[in-house]
């Protein structure tokens, strides 16, 4: 995708995930997964970090400085990556913000304010990616503009699907203020402003992602958790994301992927959203992996059982289908159809971790990365995308 399809006045449609709300008159949303059917916590679980790891939201100094040293030397397939990475629309410093606005609101009419913030987390994050590869200060300045344009503006996100947007889009602008706080152009952020930033995420994107709900849903909550607590540099509040990760009864990983199958809960639903769970996955994984965590190999690296079946089925093969296993609040009588072959921006993340990074054999991932190279932009605000610049090893 080289340009958005539609201005951000009019907001692309897009399929979401069933409201939290079907649960029954909106409690869910309010108390968390514990009214949910069957909800319920298992023994919490912390992470044993003492302090976290900068710059550490899926890209730690090492490393960035690797991407960068592959591209200046001109090595595939890092530079057939960066060649579809910097002519995308959101990687250019002539990008024109479109924030920030005081009000977002998601899966209400009208959705004011909504593409524009997704819009500008991306170019947020492309940006603040270019200045490191690149050194060009207008990179640098684009995505501090777009940063404090939404922190000096914004004052609430609402609407029926108010925690995806905080979830999703949060989850992106912290791996862009990640960047920028630990790399940026020495005096181009002063203490103020970032301690701004950090209570913008702490007030208005974190009470509304700490409920983790069901499914794909509270995935969503639980991804932006993971990557604001660590542009906060919040102990706290990242081994609440953690802990859930482990423990969650309706968004963990355990009922996320099922045990044996790599069957996703939403396999019955559609391609797409089984897709968002499984890079979402990888995203917190990637994030646990630069501040030391084995997160990847969590249940004998159930993950990996996730892409390899999500992978074999949209290649064309047959795959087994439990009709029993599904999110909390619904189930599925058959795999889904919808979307079968349509191949997100995911595989190569989880391709290098798992094959090159740990040595474990994935063949129908690694047919996917293998088809999608260089991966292009992703669906939205959905994913980092562009994981053959981002991941490759």
């Amino acid at each position: 995708m080289n340009e958005p399809q539609s201005d951000p006045a009019t907001p692309p449609n897009r399929r979401r995930f069933l409201k939290l709300t079907a649960v029954g008159a909106g409690a869910a949303g309010l108390a968390g997964a514990g009214a949910l059917a069957g909800a319920g916590q298992a023994a919490a679980v912390t992470s044993g970090l003492t302090a976290l790891t900068h710059p550490g939201v899926l890209h730690s100094r090492a490393d960035l400085d690797h991407m960068r040293s592959k591209v200046a030397a001109g090595t595939s397939p890092w530079t057939d990556g960066y060649n579809v990475f910097a002519t995308d629309f959101f990687s250019k410093s002539s990008y024109v913000v479109a924030g920030g606005r005081a009000t977002v609101t998601r899966g209400t009419s009208p959705e004011n304010g909504n593409a524009e913030l997704w819009y500008d987390c991306n170019a947020a994050y492309q940006n603040a990616l270019m200045w490191y590869i690149t050194g060009d200060r207008a990179h640098a300045d684009k995505a501090l503009e777009i940063i404090k344009s939404w922190t000096n503006a914004l004052q609430e996100i609402n609407g029926a699907d108010a925690e995806l947007a905080a979830g999703i889009y949060g989850a992106k602008l912290a791996a862009a203020v990640e960047i920028m706080h630990y790399t940026g152009p020495s005096g181009s952020w002063t203490q103020s402003e970032l301690d701004a930033t950090v209570a913008m995420f702490e007030n208005i994107f974190v009470p509304l992602i700490n409920v983790y709900g069901d499914g794909g849903y509270g995935l969503m909550g639980l991804k932006g958790m993971f990557q604001i607590a660590v542009a906060c540099n919040n102990l706290t509040l990242f081994n609440d994301a953690y802990n859930a990760f482990y423990t969650h009864s309706c968004c963990g990983l355990t009922k996320l992927i099922q045990s044996g199958t790599g069957q996703c809960c939403e396999s019955g639903r559609d391609q797409a959203h089984t897709q968002l769970i499984l890079g979402s996955l990888a995203e917190i994984c990637e994030t646990g992996r630069v501040q030391g965590l084995d997160m990847y190999g969590a249940s004998s690296s159930l993950l990996l059982s996730g892409f390899e079946y999500t992978a074999k089925y949209n290649l064309g093969n047959s795959v087994p289908y439990d009709a029993t296993f599904g999110r909390c609040n619904w189930h599925w009588s058959a795999i889904s159809t919808d979307g079968r072959g349509t191949f997100r921006p995911i595989y190569e993340m989880a391709y290098n971790h798992y094959v090159k990074r740990a040595g474990k054999s994935a063949p129908y991932t690694a047919q996917v990365a293998a088809r999608l190279r260089p991966e292009g932009a992703p669906f939205q605000c959905d994913h980092p995308g562009f994981g053959t610049l981002l991941f490759s090893l």
